[in-house]
C-alpha cells in the first residue's frame, strides 16, 4: 500500500458537474482510496465572473451522490491568490522569470503580423534579457523564461511520453500586469503545495502540462506523475454534448439511475480489468490502476448503463436502497410518502428490485403499493372485473379473512376457491391484479397481498365487488 498518494479534483464552478468530470473525480478517488491514500477537492474559481457558489453547491451535491467522499477542507483556489503571486515573486527574485512591459496592443500587433507573413504567432518578448536600467515605470507582467532549446518529455501513464521541443513554448505569464495570478501558476503552486504525488485529468490538459513543467523544474519542485485520460464521447463517436442526452451528473439522479451503478458504469468507461464488467466499489478500488486507462476516447452507452445499473438494483442493501429511492422521489419532484407508503414499499424491494434497472422501473412495479383507495383500474384490467369474476372475489375474500398471512396459506385458498369454480388459478389471477393494483400486469398477487397486510387486500377486494 502506498500511504503516501495524494490525488485531487480540480472542477471549476462555472456550471453543473459534467459527466466527464465525475469520471475523472472517479478514477482520482478509486486510484487513491484503493492505495491507502488521499483524495482533495479543489475549487477553481479564480474566474470571478463565471465562478458561483450555486455551481459549487452542485459540484459537491453530485459528488455527494456518487459517494466520492474527500479528505480534509475544500480549497479555494482564488483564497490562494496570494500564495501564487509569492511563487511568481520568487521566480522573478531568482532570475528565473522577468518583467515584461509589452502592451496586450503590441502582443496583438505582432500576432497579426506574424500571421500576415505565415511565420510563427509565438510571441518573444523583447524584455527577457533587458537591461533593469531600460525598465519604464508603467505596469508589467512576470513572465517564466522558457527553456529555449532541447526537448520537454511528458511521461505520461496513459499517453506514453510524449515529448515537445521546447522552442514551442513561449515565456508564459505568471502574473498579469494588474497583480492576478494565471491559471497556469495557480494549478501548479496549489498541486504541489497539497502535496498532490498523481494528477489525473482530462487529456485536453496534455499540452499544459508541458508549460506546467516549466515552474516545477525553476522551483525545484518535484514533477507529479502524470495520466491524460481520453474524454467522453457520445454514442456517435462525437464529443459529448447536449444532444446526446444527459451531461450534468444531477441528471443521471433524476434519471434514477442508482448511484452504485453509476459508479461501475463510470470505471468502465475508459477502464477495463480484464473482462469484468460488473463490480463492487471494493473491488474496483483494488483493481483500478493506471495501466488499465486506455487511449481512445470512450463512448457513452446508455443501453449498458441500465443494466449495470440493474445488476446493482438486483444485489443492493435493501435498507440502503429505499433511501436513495426516496431521495430519488425527492430530486425527480415527487409528493413526499406517507410512513405507510415507505413501509410498503420497503416490504416489496425484496421482489421489486430484481426485475428493475432504473427508479423509474421500480416506481412503475411498486405502484400497487403506493396508491389509494378507492382504486380505478386502467382499460384492461376492468375487462377481468366482470360480474363472474366479482363474484369469485366475494367468494374467496372470507377465505382470505381467516387465513393466517403467510404466502402458503394464501395460495391454498385461492387454488380452494378457483377449484370449487372449476377454473385455473390463472383465471383468478387477473380479477386479482386488477382488485389489488389496478392493472394487468403486476408483482406476483401474493407478493402484493402479504405487502399490503390483510386489512388492505381485504377492503381492495371488497372495494372491486361492491
Amino acid at each position: 500500500m502506498c500511504s503516501d498518494v495524494v490525488t485531487r479534483f480540480a472542477p471549476s464552478p462555472t456550471g453543473y458537474l459534467h459527466i466527464g468530470g465525475a469520471r475523472t473525480a472517479l478514477f482520482n478517488w478509486l486510484y487513491a482510496r484503493g492505495r491507502g491514500g488521499k483524495f482533495l477537492l479543489r475549487i477553481e474559481d479564480t474566474d470571478r465572473e463565471r465562478s458561483t457558489p450555486e455551481a459549487t453547491a452542485a459540484i459537491l451535491k453530485g459528488l455527494d451522490w456518487l459517494g466520492l467522499d474527500h479528505d480534509g477542507e475544500v480549497i479555494s483556489q482564488f483564497d490562494r491568490a496570494p500564495r501564487h503571486a509569492e511563487v511568481a515573486l520568487e521566480l522573478l527574485a531568482q532570475g528565473k522569470a522577468y518583467k515584461c512591459f509589452s502592451t496586450q496592443e503590441e502582443i496583438q500587433a505582432f500576432r497579426e503580423a506574424a500571421q500576415a507573413e505565415k511565420r510563427s504567432t509565438l510571441f518573444r518578448s523583447p524584455w527577457r534579457d533587458a537591461d533593469p536600467s531600460t525598465h519604464p515605470d508603467g505596469p508589467y507582467a512576470i513572465r517564466i523564461k522558457a527553456p529555449q532549446d532541447g526537448e520537454t518529455v511528458i511521461r505520461d501513464q496513459v499517453q506514453g511520453d510524449v515529448t515537445i521541443r521546447n522552442d514551442q513554448l513561449d515565456d508564459m505569464i505568471l502574473l498579469r500586469s494588474d497583480g492576478t495570478p494565471v491559471y497556469m501558476l495557480a494549478v501548479v503552486v496549489d498541486d504541489h503545495d497539497m502535496g498532490v504525488t498523481h494528477v489525473i485529468r482530462g487529456d485536453d490538459h496534455l499540452n499544459n502540462a508541458a508549460r506546467q513543467m516549466m515552474i516545477y523544474t525553476a522551483m525545484g519542485w518535484t514533477v507529479p506523475v502524470w495520466a491524460h485520460i481520453p474524454l467522453i464521447h457520445g454514442p456517435d463517436g462525437k464529443k459529448l454534448s447536449k444532444r446526446h442526452g444527459a451531461l450534468g451528473v444531477e441528471e443521471y439522479q433524476a434519471m434514477g439511475y442508482p448511484a452504485a451503478g453509476m459508479r461501475n458504469y463510470l470505471a468502465r468507461l475508459g477502464w477495463s480489468h480484464g473482462d469484468d464488467e460488473f463490480f463492487t466499489d471494493a473491488q474496483a478500488k483494488d483493481w483500478f490502476d493506471l495501466s488499465g486507462i486506455g487511449k481512445s476516447p470512450a463512448r457513452l452507452d446508455f443501453k449498458k448503463l441500465e443494466n449495470i445499473c440493474g445488476q446493482h438494483l438486483s444485489v443492493a442493501d435493501d435498507a440502503a436502497l429505499l433511501q436513495e429511492l426516496l431521495a430519488y422521489l425527492d430530486v425527480s419532484g415527487s409528493d413526499p410518502l406517507s410512513d405507510t407508503k415507505k413501509t410498503r414499499l420497503a416490504a416489496a424491494l425484496p421482489f421489486l428490485k430484481a426485475a428493475s434497472k432504473t427508479f423509474p422501473q421500480l416506481i412503475e412495479k411498486a405502484t400497487f403499493a403506493l396508491i389509494e383507495r378507492p382504486i380505478s383500474p386502467d382499460e384492461k384490467a376492468a375487462k377481468s372485473l366482470d360480474d363472474v369474476s366479482r363474484g369469485i372475489l366475494k367468494e374467496l375474500t372470507p377465505h382470505l379473512q381467516n387465513a393466517s398471512w403467510a404466502r402458503d396459506d394464501l395460495e391454498a385458498a385461492a387454488n380452494q376457491v378457483a377449484e370449487a369454480q372449476g377454473i385455473k388459478f390463472g383465471q383468478l389471477a387477473g380479477p386479482l391484479r386488477a382488485a389489488l393494483a389496478g392493472r394487468s400486469v403486476t408483482p406476483s398477487v401474493f407478493d402484493m397481498m402479504l405487502v399490503l397486510g390483510r386489512e388492505e387486500t381485504i377492503a381492495r377486494l371488497t372495494d372491486a365487488t361492491a
